[in-house]
Order: structure tokens, then C-alpha cells, then sequence
């Protein structure tokens, strides 16, 4: 702690004071804040665990679809048949606010121009395999938008940290110390002034009775 340097005046006192109630009220809204980015953190690290394992999971699945169909119809013509396929991504970035900080809301559509082929002669595993694949991307855009979300709330838990920390810690003890320093000041002050005064009278009422003295 370390008192701030302002003269002990009334006005000083008043102003501190305000300061004081103001750090206070935003140390409580901040500690709100770190609290509830905190809880919503680690619901999304969660979920990012999960959609990680869902990923790898998927992944694997769609190229155990594909070495099926290449199993079955043979390399070159699998690549033949991909070629024929006309799938078009789009991919919407959207945004949504958790206390202010903004996390991003990413939506995959297929827009797919079938049929891409003859079904006749070809393996049940191409289509699987393209269906699997998609899957595959729908996972991938909503494990990007998790862990972008992951470190932009991690970042501002560290942010708010610092700022509550500095509140708690520097900000309003220091200002309790002055606030607590200027008010004994004046205390002290008062207390002077009025033995001040209280000696100045005692002299002028034993002056008056000396005067009265003389005259009678």
C-alpha cells in the first residue's frame, strides 16, 4: 500500500471518497465479469474437447469409407469419379457477445449439384465416403469456431485478472490509506482549532475581567 500524495483538505476527502465507491463498484462488476467468462471458458474448453474427439473420429471413418471404395473399383477410377463430383462450400461467419467480447459463429452449407454419376458399377462406399467427408467439414468449421473462441476468452480472463488484481490489491488500498490519512488529518486539524479556540477565549474572558476590575 502506498498513500497518494493530495493536501488533507475537505475537498481532497470528498473526492477520494468518490473514488474509493467508484473502484469499489467496478472491482465488484469486473470480478462478476472474470467469474462468469471463467464458468463460460470452461464450458467451451468442453465442448472442444468433444468436438476434437468427434473430428478425429469422423476423420477416420470418412478415410476407412474411402480405402473401401479404392478397394473396390481400384484407385484410378475413384479419382475418375471425384472429379465428377460438383459440391460448392459456404462457409457464414456470424458473431455472438459473452460480456462484451465477441466469439465467432461459423455455419458450413453444401450447395451439391447431383447426381455425379451413374450409381450402376460403382461401390456403395463413394457415396458414403462423400457423405462422411462432409460430415467431416460441418466438424472442422465448428472446432475452429470453438477454440478461436477458447483464446479470445482466455484473453480477456487474463485481462479482467490483472484489472481486479490491480484493483484489489493497489487501487483501493491505496486510496483507503489516503482517504484514511486526509480524514485523520482534519480530525487532528479540528481538534487543534478547537483548543485553539477555547485558549483564545479563556485569555479574552480573563482580559475582560481584568478590565472590568479596574473600572469598578
Amino acid at each position: 500500500m502506498a498513500q497518494l500524495n493530495y493536501a488533507p483538505t475537505k475537498t481532497n476527502l470528498l473526492r477520494l471518497r468518490n473514488d474509493l465507491k467508484f473502484a469499489q463498484q467496478g472491482y465488484e462488476l469486473l470480478d462478476q465479469k472474470r467469474n462468469i467468462l471463467i464458468i463460460e471458458l470452461l464450458a467451451l474448453l468442453d465442448q472442444t474437447v468433444d468436438f476434437q474427439n468427434r473430428v478425429e473420429k469422423a476423420l477416420t471413418t470418412a478415410y476407412n469409407a474411402l480405402e473401401e471404395a479404392i478397394l473396390d473399383m481400384g484407385k484410378l477410377k475413384v479419382q475418375y469419379l471425384t472429379g465428377a463430383v460438383n459440391i460448392s462450400t459456404k462457409i457464414t461467419v456470424k458473431s455472438r457477445r459473452v460480456m462484451g467480447v465477441a466469439l465467432p459463429v461459423i455455419d458450413t452449407e453444401f450447395q451439391e449439384r447431383p447426381p455425379y454419376f451413374s450409381p450402376l458399377g460403382n461401390s456403395f462406399w463413394i457415396d458414403s465416403s462423400l457423405y462422411f467427408f462432409k460430415e467431416v467439414l460441418k466438424l472442422l468449421g465448428k472446432l475452429s469456431e470453438l477454440k478461436i473462441s477458447v483464446l479470445r476468452l482466455a484473453n480477456e480472463v487474463k485481462k479482467t485478472i490483472r484489472k481486479v488484481n490491480a484493483l484489489e490489491k493497489v487501487a483501493i488500498p491505496d486510496l483507503k490509506e489516503t482517504v484514511h490519512y486526509i480524514q485523520s488529518r482534519l480530525e487532528e486539524n479540528e481538534r487543534d482549532m478547537f483548543v485553539l479556540m477555547k485558549l483564545v477565549k479563556e485569555n479574552l474572558e480573563k482580559k475582560a475581567a481584568q478590565h472590568e476590575g479596574r473600572l469598578s
